[in-house]
């Protein structure tokens, strides 16, 4: 956010090169916490002047139980590879919805957000050979459907609750 000059200190933090890592986390990582959360990795010794890795974790990860999410020990690993490999050029490439490494102009181009996402992009989704209007037709039917199977429903519960004496 900008509030409270937070947004100029993390301009003058970009621009002194500090960051060099940022990873988003999913939700529901933490205890009584449902809001994702980002690790900041600061080097004042960083070896890739300039740049900053980007990655978006928030969705790798399991649902542990109910309320609570969790890594596997490859999905930590996965994290990790990316970026000592990133740290060391030693096979590091940018992956479509993961990671990608950042220049400090583009970060200064995005007003020094520093959010993963909107670096790492998203995956690329296969055309399935539907055309939209084809698609559309059928989504469009579907949803007609489901409007009446609802409207069946209401009248299901208005009897069963009006059966019962409410109404």
């Amino acid at each position: 956010s900008q509030t409270n000059n937070e947004g100029e200190i993390r301009k003058a933090i970009i621009n002194a090169d500090l960051v060099e890592c940022m990873v988003a986390l999913p939700g529901q990582l933490f205890t009584n916490t449902q809001i994702p959360a980002c690790i900041w990795f600061l080097n004042r010794n960083k070896k890739r002047k300039g740049e900053v890795l980007f990655i978006d974790a928030r969705q790798i990860g399991y649902m542990k139980d109910r309320v609570l999410r969790d890594f596997t020990a490859d999905d930590i690993a996965k994290i990790a590879d990316t970026l000592h490999a990133w740290q060391t050029s030693d096979g590091y490439e940018d992956q479509a919805a993961f990671c990608k490494s950042t220049t400090l102009e583009e970060i200064a181009g995005n007003d020094f957000v520093l959010t993963p996402g909107r670096y790492v992009g998203t995956a690329e989704q296969e055309d399935d050979g539907v055309p939209f209007a084809e698609k559309m037709q059928n989504l469009t039917a579907l949803l007609k459907e489901q409007f009446a199977k609802s409207t069946e429903l209401e009248a299901e519960i208005k009897k069963n609750l009006g059966g019962l004496g409410y109404e």
